[in-house]
């Protein structure tokens, strides 16, 4: 069955690395390892400067304001439609 699109020569008929590829990535292994430990390094370092700078925060110079007062009781304030007299039933 042929193929839509050529098979790379960097990967075998089971799709594991061949050595052609195994060859093109070794330059890079060191490096990029070397990348992503520092990148790593990186984001925790920054997490932990956070947490910890978080963590010391102090809000005793913060005023608090006073508590709210209780309004008075104040009867149901729904919204109620007002209804003219001459609306109403008249009863006998």
């Amino acid at each position: 069955m042929p193929t839509l699109f050529p098979r790379s020569s960097y990967y075998e008929k089971d799709y594991r690395q061949a050595a052609a590829l195994i060859r093109a990535r070794k330059p890079y292994l060191i490096p990029n390892i070397i990348a992503g430990i520092s990148i790593f390094a990186m984001t925790i370092g920054i997490y932990t400067y956070t947490i910890h700078a978080i963590s010391q925060d102090d809000f005793s110079d913060v005023p608090m304001p006073d508590a709210p007062s209780q309004p008075a009781h104040t009867p149901h304030v729904g919204v109620v439609k007002a209804v003219s007299p001459d609306a109403l039933p008249r009863q006998k």
